[in-house]
C-alpha cells in the first residue's frame, strides 16, 4: 500500500508509571500531554538528523545511525494541574491562555506558568470544546482584527467566548435540540456541533444557519430520510451495552467541505451545512476518531483493532493502514495555530504510547502510487496538492495519465488507452513506440529476436553460439510484434501483494472503491471476442484494431502540429514564443521526450527541427497504419500536405503495387524526377512487373497529365521528359505546351520555341500560332519567327493555299513584325506573294504602291476598291476625314488647300489616278473609274476629280457622280437642322422641369421645382444649430429639409447633418 506517513514512537510511559494518556495537544515545538491522574506533562519535540535522513525521496528506509538527541524531551510536569483526568487541551495563544476540559468544567491556565487562572462555572457539565483564531475584517471599516473564539458544548447549550484584539467580549449562548457530544471549527466563523442523536448544526457567531439532520420527521419517523441520521440510540442496544451510543464526530476536509460521522455512516456538507452528493466512506467499523491532515482523511479504528486508516478525501480510497496498538487518541495540530504543522504530520496515542506520523515527501508518495499502478489515486493526489508544494504539477498529472494509458494498452484496452493518450496530450513518439516495427519503425520499443530460420542462415558461428541458438530455438520464440508481456518493462515489479489499484487493471477482483475504476469497467475491444493467453502477441485482428485506434490519435496530433507549422516545414512564428516559467514553447507536448525534458539551456534547441521531426514521425506512422488496415485511405493522405518519409512510402507502395498512390505521393513531395522516371518506365512497358501495372499507367497519357501539372520553374525537367511523348504521340505531347492550363501559359516561351525548333519546325509553328493567336503574345521575336516560318513554307510549296491564307491573315492582324525585313523576303515575281506584298506596303503606309499591285498585277478591282474603303474608314476614325471637300468654299485659296490635301491623302483619288493615268505600259480603265465615281464620288475631292476627266467626256457619263455628291451635301445640311430643332426641344423641357418640377407632381396639382413652397411654424427649428428660424434667411433642400442659411458650411456636411432632421411640411401655405 501507499506510504504516506511513517509512524515513529516518540514517547512511552514507563512500566512503573500507573497513569494513562488521556489527551494530546501540540503547538510549535511543544507537546502537552494530559494524564488520567490530572497531571500535565510538557515536552519539547526535537527533529533529529537521523529522522531527516531516515527516508529517501522515494520513501524507502535507509540505514540510520544512532542519534544522541531524543525525539521528545520532558521539560516539566504539573502534577496538580487538575484533580481529575484531563480530557481535552487547547490554547488561545493571542491572550496567552491554556484551555483544559476536566471533570466537566472548562479551566483557563496561564500558558507560560500553567497556573490556574479561572475555572468557568458556567461550563459545568461540558462535554467538548473547540478553539479557533482568525484574522477578520470589520464589515463597516474594513480594518483587520485578530479574533479568537472558544465554543463549549454544555449539554444542550452552546457557549461561545470571543477575544477581539486580545480583549474579551461577553459570551453568547445558543440552545441546541440535543446534547452536544463533539465540536469542531470548520471555518473562522462557523462551528459544527454534533449532537446525541446524530444531529449536526452549524452556527455563525451564535445564529444557527443549517441543520443537516432534524430530530423529528413526522412523515417517516425519527431521523428518517437522512443518511447521517439513519442510526438512532434505540437501534444501538446490545446485550450488556444498552446505554452505549456511537459518538458523533466532525472534521473539516479543507476549504469548503466538512465530514460528519456517526458509527459507520457519514455525511459530507459544505461550510454552510448543506449536504453534498457524495457516497459514504466505506468503513467496516465505526472509527474512534476522524481528522484531516493535508491532504488526507484520517480515521482511527477502535483500540481493539489498533489501526489508523489513511484515505483520499476525494475518492475515499484506502491508501494506507498504519498499525497503532490500542490507540484511542488522534490529534492533528491546527495550521492556524502554528504553520509548522501544516501538512507535516500528526500525533496518535494509546494509553501509554505516543506516535508521531511523519509525512513523507509528496514526490515519493506519487512515485509509490505510480509504482503500484494506482494512477487514478496519483492524479487525485496531484489535484489536491497546491501548485507550490510540487514541481511541475501539470506535467506530473500528464505523466501519470500517460502511465495509466500504457497500462491500459498492456491489457489490450486500446480504445480507452488511446483516448487517454489524447486527453493527456502525450508526445506521439511515446504512443508510437508501443507498436511493432511494422508500424513504429526504428522507434518501436519491441526488440526483434532472431527466429530459427534466420539462425540457420547465419551459419559459421562458434560452437557455443550454435548451441545457444539451438537451445533458444527449442523455447517458444519471442515475436517481433508487441505483446502484453513484452510491455512489462514499463511496470515496476517486486511487490509481494497485489494492491487494489493494480487489481483494478489486471482482474475483476478489485474492490468497488479501488483505484482505476475507469480501467476496470472499460468495455473490451471488438477484436477480443475470446480470452487471450497472457502473452499473446499483438497481431492479426488484434493488431488491426489497435492500429485503428491509433488512427484516431494521430490525426489529432497532425491538427495540433498544423497550428504551429506551415506546409513548408517552417514555424509560423519563428522563433516561437516561450513560456515565462518553463522557457518552452506551447507545442512542447508534441515534441519527443528528450526535448521536453531538456535542461535549462533551451537556447540551443532547434524548435523548428524538433517539431518537423515529430511531424514526419506522425505522418509516416499514419501512412503505415493506413496501409495495414485500409490501404485506400493512403491516397487521400498524399493529396494533402504531409511530411511522410519518402523512402518508407516508396518502398511500401511499390511492394503493394499501388503505383497511382505512389505517383501522387511523389508529386506531393516534389520528387518529380523520380515520378517521371517511373511513369516513363511504365509508359514504355519497361517495368519489372509489367503485368501488375494498371492500364492507366501505360502509354503517354499519364506522363502528359503529370507534366501539365508541373510549375514553370521546372521547365528543364518538362523539356527533358516530354521528348518521348512527342515521339510516340505528337498530339498528346503538344498538350503539355498548348493546354488550357495556367502552368502551360506561364512556361518560358523562348525556351519552348528553341526546344521545338530543334525537334520539328512544324511543332514550332504550331506553338507560335498558339502563343500569338490564342494567348495574344505581342513579342516581336515570336511574330517574326512565325512570319518567317510561313514565308519559308510558302516558298517551298507555292500551291499551299492554307499557308497563303494564314500568311495574309497574319500580315493583316499583326503589327509586331519587322515590316521592312518581311517585305524584302517576299519575292516580287511570285504571284503567291503579290497580295502579301500589298498588305506589307499598306502597313508601311505606301498605299499607292499597294493599290498598283491590286490594279496592275492582281487585276482585282474589287479588292482595290475594298482596300480604299478600309483605309478611308480608318482615317475617319483617326480624325483625318475629308468631309470638308463636300462643302468647299468658292474662295480660291481654300480650294487650292483642299485640292492639295486631297490629292496627297485621299486613297480614292490615288485609285482614280491609277485608273485614268496609269503607267506607260498600262491602259486606262474607264469602266472601273466610272464605277468608282458612281459609288464613292462623295469621298473624292471635287476639283482634282474633275481635272482628271478628259474634255471630250460626255456630262451624262458623270450623272451618277453629281447625284451622289448633291445627296451627300443635302443630307449634311438636313442633319444639322434636325439636331438644332431637337436641341431646342430638350432645352425647353429642362427649363420646365426646373421651374415646375417633374411632370408627375405637376399633373397631380402639386407645386414643385422653383415654384414649390414650405411652411415654417413657430415651433420649427434648425436641425444644425437647434435654434428657431424666426425671420432669418433659410435654405430649402430638394427633399424639403430647411436650415438656416448661415448654417450651411458645405453641401456634404449639410447633407450629413440634416439627413435625420424633421421635414417641413410641403404644399402648405407659408409666408408670402
Amino acid at each position: 500500500m501507499l506510504s504516506a506517513f511513517q509512524p515513529q514512537a516518540i514517547y512511552e510511559l514507563k512500566v512503573r508509571d500507573k497513569s494513562k494518556i488521556e489527551c494530546l495537544f501540540a503547538y510549535g515545538d511543544r507537546l502537552l500531554v494530559g494524564l488520567s491522574t490530572g497531571s500535565l506533562r510538557i515536552f519539547r519535540v526535537n527533529e533529529t538528523s537521523s529522522e531527516r535522513e531516515q527516508y529517501s525521496e522515494n520513501g524507502e528506509q535507509q540505514s540510520q545511525t544512532p542519534s544522541k538527541l531524543k525525539a521528545v524531551e520532558l521539560l516539566r510536569e504539573e502534577e496538580k494541574f487538575n484533580r481529575r483526568p484531563v480530557q481535552q487541551l487547547a490554547i488561545v495563544k493571542e491572550v496567552n491562555l491554556l484551555v483544559s476540559l476536566s471533570d466537566g468544567y472548562i479551566s483557563l491556565h496561564d500558558l507560560q506558568t500553567y497556573q490556574l487562572v479561572e475555572r468557568i462555572e458556567r461550563t459545568k457539565g461540558a462535554t467538548s470544546f473547540a478553539v479557533t483564531s482568525n484574522v477578520v475584517k470589520e464589515s463597516d471599516t474594513d480594518v483587520p482584527s485578530l479574533v479568537s473564539r472558544m465554543a463549549v458544548g454544555v449539554k444542550r447549550k452552546l457557549l461561545v467566548w470571543t477575544w477581539r484584539d486580545m480583549e474579551a467580549e461577553e459570551p453568547v449562548e445558543l440552545s441546541m435540540e440535543a446534547t452536544i457530544k463533539s465540536l469542531n471549527w470548520v471555518h473562522g466563523t462557523a462551528d459544527a456541533a454534533a449532537g446525541h442523536a446524530g444531529e449536526a448544526g452549524e452556527v455563525e457567531g451564535v445564529k444557527p444557519i443549517y441543520k443537516p439532520a432534524s430530530r423529528q420527521d413526522t412523515t417517516s419517523g425519527e431521523l428518517a430520510g437522512v443518511r447521517f441520521a439513519a442510526v438512532s440510540s434505540s437501534g444501538m442496544g446490545y446485550m450488556g451495552m444498552a446505554s452505549w451510543v456511537p459518538k458523533p464526530m466532525a472534521t473539516s476536509l479543507g476549504p469548503g467541505e466538512v465530514l460528519l460521522a456517526k458509527d459507520v455512516n457519514t455525511l459530507f456538507t459544505d461550510i454552510d451545512g448543506k449536504p453534498l452528493d457524495r457516497r459514504q466512506v466505506p468503513w467496516s467499523l465505526a472509527p474512534e476518531a476522524v481528522g484531516f491532515s493535508y491532504p488526507y482523511m484520517l480515521a482511527l479504528q477502535p483500540p481493539e483493532k489498533g489501526t489508523l486508516q489513511i484515505r483520499n478525501p476525494e475518492t475515499l480510497t484506502l491508501l494506507q493502514t498504519i498499525p497503532v496498538p490500542s490507540a484511542s487518541v488522534l490529534h492533528v495540530p491546527q495550521p492556524n495555530i502554528s504553520l509548522a504543522h501544516a501538512g507535516k504530520g500528526f500525533l496518535v496515542s494509546s494509553d501509554r504510547t505516543i506516535w508521531r506520523m511523519n509525512a513523507l515527501p509528496y514526490p515519493s508518495q506519487l512515485a509509490d502510487l505510480i509504482e503500484r499502478e494506482r494512477f487514478d489515486e496519483a492524479v487525485s493526489l496531484l489535484g489536491l496538492l497546491e501548485d507550490t508544494l510540487i514541481d511541475d504539477k501539470v506535467g506530473r498529472i500528464r505523466e501519470v495519465k500517460i502511465q495509466k494509458a500504457i497500462a491500459l494498452f498492456q491489457q489490450q484496452k486500446y480504445r480507452p488507452a488511446l483516448d487517454l493518450f489524447t486527453e493527456a496530450e502525450t508526445p506521439p513518439d511515446r504512443v508510437i513506440a508501443l507498436y511493432p516495427r511494422s508500424i513504429a519503425g526504428e522507434l518501436s520499443s519491441i526488440t526483434e529476436v532472431a527466429t530459427e530460420s534466420s539462425e540457420v542462415e547465419n551459419g559459421g558461428a562458434e560452437d557455443e553460439g550454435v548451441k545457444a541458438e539451438e537451445q533458444t530455438a527449442k523455447e517458444p520464440p519471442t515475436t517481433a510484434t508487441p505483446s502484453k508481456g513484452m510491455l512489462s518493462k514499463f511496470k515496476v515489479t517486486g511487490h509481494a501483494r497485489k494492491e487494489s489499484g493494480t487489481a483494478s487493471i489486471k482482474g475483476p477482483a478489485a474492490r468497488a472503491d479501488s483505484d482505476n475504476m475507469s480501467i476496470r469497467n472499460a468495455k473490451p475491444s471488438p477484436a477480443k471476442t475470446s480470452s487471450f493467453p497472457p502473452d499473446k502477441p499483438l497481431e492479426g485482428e488484434d493488431l488491426k484494431y489497435a492500429v485503428r485506434c491509433l488512427c484516431s490519435f494521430l490525426p489529432q496530433a497532425r491538427v495540433q502540429i498544423q497550428k504551429y507549422m506551415s506546409i513548408s516545414g517552417e514555424l509560423k512564428q519563428n522563433p516561437p514564443e516561450l513560456d515565462a516559467e518553463t522557457r518552452k514553447p506551447a507545442f512542447v507536448n508534441l515534441l519527443p521526450s528528450h526535448s521536453s525534458t531538456s535542461g535549462d539551456d533551451v537556447s540551443k534547441i532547434d524548435w523548428q527541427a524538433e517539431l518537423l521531426a515529430t511531424a514526419k514521425l506522425v505522418d509516416t506512422t499514419l501512412f503505415r497504419a493506413y496501409m495495414l488496415f485500409s490501404p485506400s485511405l493512403a491516397g487521400p493522405l498524399f493529396r494533402l500536405d504531409n511530411f511522410c518519409d519518402p523512402e518508407v512510402v516508396q518502398s511500401s507502395l511499390y511492394e503493394n503495387d499501388r503505383y497511382g498512390d505512389l505517383i501522387d505521393f511523389l508529386h506531393g513531395k516534389k520528387l518529380h524526377r523520380q515520378a517521371l522516371e517511373m511513369l516513363q518506365k511504365f509508359g514504355k512497358g519497361e517495368a519489372d512487373h509489367d503485368d501488375s501495372v494498371p492500364e492507366g499507367m501505360k502509354g503517354v497519357d499519364r506522363t502528359v497529365a503529370y507534366l501539365k501539372q508541373l510549375p514553370p520553374e521546372l521547365v528543364d525537367l518538362v523539356l527533358e521528359f516530354v521528348n518521348w511523348p512527342l515521339d510516340v504521340d505528337t498530339e498528346k505531347g503538344m498538350e503539355v505546351f498548348i493546354a488550357d492550363t495556367d502552368f502551360a501559359e506561364r512556361l518560358p516561351r523562348k525556351r519552348v520555341v528553341e526546344y521545338l525548333t530543334e525537334i520539328d519546325e512544324k511543332l514550332e509553328e504550331r506553338y507560335l500560332e498558339h502563343v500569338v493567336g490564342e494567348l495574344g503574345d505581342s513579342t516581336p521575336e515570336f511574330h517574326q519567327k512565325l512570319m518567317d516560318e510561313y514565308i519559308r513554307r510558302l516558298k517551298s510549296d507555292g500551291k499551299a493555299d492554307d499557308i497563303k491564307q494564314k500568311l495574309e491573315a497574319f500580315l493583316r492582324k499583326s503589327t509586331a513584325y519587322n515590316k521592312l525585313a518581311t517585305f524584302r523576303q517576299l519575292p516580287s515575281d511570285d504571284a503567291s506573294f503579290y497580295e502579301s506584298r500589298a498588305i506589307v506596303l499598306s502597313a508601311m503606309g505606301n498605299h499607292k504602291q499597294a493599290l498598283s499591285i491590286y490594279v496592275f498585277q492582281l487585276k482585282d478591282y474589287t479588292k482595290a476598291e475594298q482596300y480604299c474603303n478600309d483605309i478611308y474608314l480608318r482615317q475617319q476614325q483617326d480624325g483625318v476625314g475629308e468631309e470638308a471637300c463636300l462643302v468647299e468654299s468658292h474662295a480660291m485659296h481654300e480650294k487650292s488647300v483642299v485640292h492639295e490635301q486631297s490629292e496627297k491623302d485621299n486613297v480614292f483619288a490615288m485609285l482614280l489616278g491609277l485608273y485614268l493615268r496609269p503607267p506607260a505600259s498600262e491602259e486606262k480603265r474607264w469602266p472601273q473609274a466610272l464605277d468608282l465615281l458612281s459609288r464613292h464620288g462623295a469621298r473624292l475631292p471635287a476639283s482634282s476629280t474633275l481635272d482628271l476627266m478628259p474634255d471630250d467626256l460626255a456630262v451624262s457619263e458623270l450623272q451618277d457622280y453629281f447625284l451622289g455628291r448633291i445627296r451627300n451635301a443635302t443630307s449634311v445640311l438636313r442633319e444639322t437642322a434636325v439636331v438644332k430643332s431637337l436641341t431646342g426641344v430638350q432645352r425647353a423641357n429642362t427649363e420646365r422641369h426646373w421651374l415646375l418640377g417633374p411632370d408627375e407632381l405637376s399633373e397631380a396639382g402639386k407645386k414643385a421645382g422653383r415654384n414649390r413652397r414650405v411652411r415654417i411654424g413657430e415651433g420649427d427649428h434648425c436641425k444644425v444649430c437647434h435654434k428657431r428660424f424666426g425671420a432669418s434667411a433659410v435654405r430649402v433642400y430638394p427633399d424639403g429639409s430647411v436650415v438656416h442659411y448661415g448654417c450651411v458650411p458645405g453641401k456634404k456636411s449639410v447633407e450629413a447633418t440634416v439627413g435625420s432632421g424633421r421635414r417641413v411640411g410641403q404644399g402648405q401655405r407659408g409666408w408670402g
